[in-house]
């Protein structure tokens, strides 16, 4: 058992099935993650153990078939998953997020139709707002969904950086609608989209191209998202609400944050837990390294900076949970976090020394994976943004 970042205040039913998830993580994740890592291969056999495991379900309400847990308890099990290895944890990143803002917004016909079988993993959710020369501006989205006579939208536009592009088979969408509201963000609409699975013209009007190349967080498939003309019908509207996707995906973006937080924890305890063991087995002038002052006020650092960062997340879970606003606590934990997972990560490859850079040591993968986690679900520097702009309203004198 992981001795930092341990959660105190855990319920019986929270703390066996946080259990269940590390075992998994210790006896299939670890072992295979390195193999297909290397081969940049979907995670198949783990995904159906995950949905054989209820994970898929983990906050969707029993009345939908799901476990109906807490924000905390997903959280604690995407900090197990992504020590073992982050994509795993990716898998469920953009279905969790759908799932929830189906959840909070969604109709009751919405919800019947797609909650339970999401909760089983037999839908799988992504989510879409990026495009390509959008960046952090989301009220400047390009993509337009115009209204027809009929009362139907027609699609039109490039979305980019699709998490579960390829294996997702529902895709919240945000596009521009004609509201005629007069600031940007009120003429924003989410879309339900319904597809297969795979790539290419996947529906009339809708293509996904192949997978994105990229640095690291190999195995989950990153994509585009093209529309040419797409049909859509008025009920495709999350909530049956057009202008509101802005606030919708806000939302979703909000508990989207206390994951990547959670998955950075769950990194950055790898990268500590690998530092560890390397440095008890390497020895230099007579004895282990870790007994040298240099490493181990490393590993003081270390383990200071995870257990932080953990702290902060689970702040951030709780306080969503209980109802109370939480966009500051998120984006301070998503900011510390990620940050702390990209210094404790390098610390790690440092001690390593020359075996860090080889690729038969997994530090040299988390390497290449903690750098997503400063960019996703918005940069470092935005979290700045929205933390400061809320302490300056609340500390005006």
């Amino acid at each position: 058992m992981t001795r930092l970042a341990e959660t105190l205040g855990l319920t019986e039913v929270q703390t066996e099935i946080v259990h269940t998830v590390r075992q998994f993580v210790d006896k299939e994740v670890i072992p295979a993650a390195a193999e297909l890592e290397r081969s940049d291969t979907y995670p198949q056999a783990l995904v159906d153990t995950m949905r054989n495991m209820g994970l898929f379900g983990l906050m969707i309400p029993e009345d939908y078939g799901g476990l109906g847990e807490s924000l905390l308890t997903y959280a604690l099990c995407v900090e197990e998953l992504a020590r073992g290895w982050m994509s795993v944890s990716g898998v469920l990143n953009t279905h969790f997020i759908v799932a929830y803002m189906l959840r909070q917004h969604g109709t009751d016909e919405q919800k019947q139709r797609f909650l339970p079988p999401m909760a089983t993993g037999e839908t799988r959710g992504a989510f879409s707002m990026s495009e390509p020369e959008l960046g952090s501006d989301v009220a400047a989205i390009r993509t337009r969904a115009t209204r027809e006579t009929d009362g139907a939208y027609t699609i039109s536009g490039q979305k980019m950086w699709l998490t579960n592009g390829g294996s997702s088979t529902l895709v919240a969408v945000l596009v521009r609608t004609d509201e005629g509201a007069d600031k940007p963000h009120r003429n924003l609409t989410t879309f339900l989209v319904e597809k297969p699975v795979g790539f290419g013209e996947v529906l009339p009007g809708v293509t996904i191209p192949g997978k994105i190349d990229k640095l690291g967080y190999k195995g989950i498939d990153t994509t585009e998202l093209l529309f040419d003309g797409y049909r859509a019908s008025a009920d495709d509207i999350l909530g049956n609400a057009p202008g509101q996707g802005f606030v919708q995906m806000m939302d979703g973006i909000e508990v989207g944050r206390v994951n990547v937080s959670a998955r950075a924890c769950g990194v950055g305890i790898r990268a500590f837990e690998l530092a560890v063991r390397y440095a008890r087995q390497r020895e230099t002038f007579g004895k282990p390294i870790a007994e040298h002052q240099a490493i181990a006020f490393q590993l003081a650092e270390m383990a200071t900076k995870v257990e932080a960062a953990h702290l902060m997340m689970v702040n951030a879970a709780r306080l969503k949970d209980s109802g109370e606003r939480n966009d500051v606590a998120a984006g301070m934990a998503k900011y510390l976090a990620s940050e702390f997972c990209s210094e404790v990560t390098q610390q790690s490859f440092r001690i390593h020394g020359g075996y860090g850079y080889s690729k038969e040591y997994e530090i040299e993968r988390l390497m290449r994976d903690a750098p997503f986690l400063l960019i996703g679900e918005g940069t470092s520097e935005i979290q700045k943004q929205i933390i400061s702009k809320r302490l300056l309203a609340d500390y005006q004198v």
